[in-house]
């Protein structure tokens, strides 16, 4: 999963995800984080989602991976360390891209599902255009 975060106002973000398949969008337990954590900021967080083997048309991807490439060409990649370190100093342009990468190592649960509650109140406001891929989490208190 790929996601992308773009500030649009003090109380507002807009965040982009693209997943590598289509069953993720539906999946209510990204849903659920998402509220806890428009809850937990008190922000309103916007959601798109690029539909399933639509991310090539994403500007973005296109602006970034290639310098990713060229950092990672030609070298012995050993070691996840080693991809880090590569993106992080390599993957730069003079115009002032900058790369920064997280190493998430934590073992996730399978068939775990969001709670009873999130789904009966679930507060995502889907919108009138395509409500399937976007939506947005108001805080809730």
């Amino acid at each position: 999963m790929l996601f992308y975060v773009f500030s649009l106002e003090k109380s507002s973000y807009f965040v982009l995800f693209i997943f590598l398949n289509k069953v993720r969008t539906r999946d209510s337990r990204v849903k659920e984080a998402v509220q806890k954590l428009a809850n937990t900021l008190g922000i309103t967080i916007r959601i798109a989602h690029y539909p399933a083997y639509c991310s090539k048309y994403n500007p973005i991807e296109h602006r970034l991976f290639p310098h990713v490439t060229r950092a990672l060409s030609g070298v012995v990649l050993d070691s996840v360390q080693t991809v880090k370190a590569l993106i992080e100093s390599r993957a730069k342009t003079k115009k002032g891209l900058e790369t920064y990468v997280n190493i998430v190592d934590k073992i996730y649960e399978t068939g775990k599902k969001a709670s009873e509650l999130f789904m009966e109140n679930m507060p995502i406001v889907f919108d009138q255009f395509l409500p399937k891929w976007n939506y947005k989490a108001v805080p809730v208190f």
